[in-house]
C-alpha cells in the first residue's frame, strides 16, 4: 500500500472510485457523478492549493482524501473540511487510516490549526475511521440533505492539527503536491 500524492492521469480513478458514491447511496449529496475532467478542475483549480492523495493497493489507485477550505471568510483559514473516499477492495484494509494519517500530517505541516469532517448518517464505518484518527462529534445538522426519497442527517466530528493552538497564527502555507 502506497500514498501519494494525487497527479495528472489520476483523476479518471479517483471518478471511477467516487462514482458509487454518488449513483447508489447517500454518502455523498452530489446527484450526478462527476466525470474525470471535473475531478481535475476539483484536484488543480481551487485557492488556497490544499492536498489531494491517493492510495495505490496492489499497484492500482484504489481511493483518495483530500482537504477543502472550511468557509470562506478570512477568520476560517486555519480550517479545513476533509474527505476519504475507497474503492471497495480497499476498505478494512487500512487504506483509509493511511490516507487520512498522511493527509493530516501534509496540513500540519502547512500551518491548518482544525479538519473538520461531515459524514452522512448513517455511516459507522466512517464514523469509526474518523473517530479511531482522535475526531470528536460536535454536532448533527438534522434532516440537511434530500436524497433517494429520504431525509439524511450530517454528523460534523473534528479533530485539532495542533496544540496549544498558536496564540498569533501566521497564514498557512498553499500545498505543493
Amino acid at each position: 500500500m502506497q500514498v501519494r500524492s494525487a497527479r495528472e492521469g489520476d483523476d479518471e480513478a479517483i471518478a471511477r472510485v467516487y462514482a458509487p458514491y454518488v449513483t447508489h447511496s447517500a454518502v455523498s449529496f452530489e446527484l450526478v457523478a462527476p466525470d474525470s475532467a471535473e475531478m481535475r478542475t476539483r484536484r488543480t483549480s481551487g485557492r488556497p492549493r490544499l492536498p489531494w492523495l491517493v492510495v495505490e493497493v496492489e499497484g492500482a489507485m484504489a481511493g483518495f482524501a483530500y482537504a477543502a477550505p472550511f468557509r470562506a471568510r478570512a477568520a476560517y483559514q486555519w480550517s479545513v473540511e476533509v474527505s476519504v473516499y475507497l474503492a471497495e477492495r480497499a476498505q478494512r484494509r487500512g487504506a483509509g487510516t493511511a490516507l487520512y494519517e498522511a493527509l493530516l500530517a501534509e496540513l500540519r505541516g502547512l500551518g491548518y490549526v482544525r479538519a473538520f469532517a461531515g459524514i452522512a448518517l448513517p455511516n459507522e464505518g466512517s464514523v469509526r475511521l474518523h473517530e479511531k484518527l482522535g475526531f470528536t462529534p460536535v454536532g448533527v445538522y438534522p434532516s440537511v440533505g434530500y436524497k433517494s426519497g429520504a431525509w439524511h442527517d450530517v454528523g460534523w466530528w473534528t479533530v485539532p492539527l495542533v496544540d496549544p493552538r498558536p496564540v498569533s497564527p501566521d497564514p498557512p502555507r498553499e500545498w505543493r503536491a
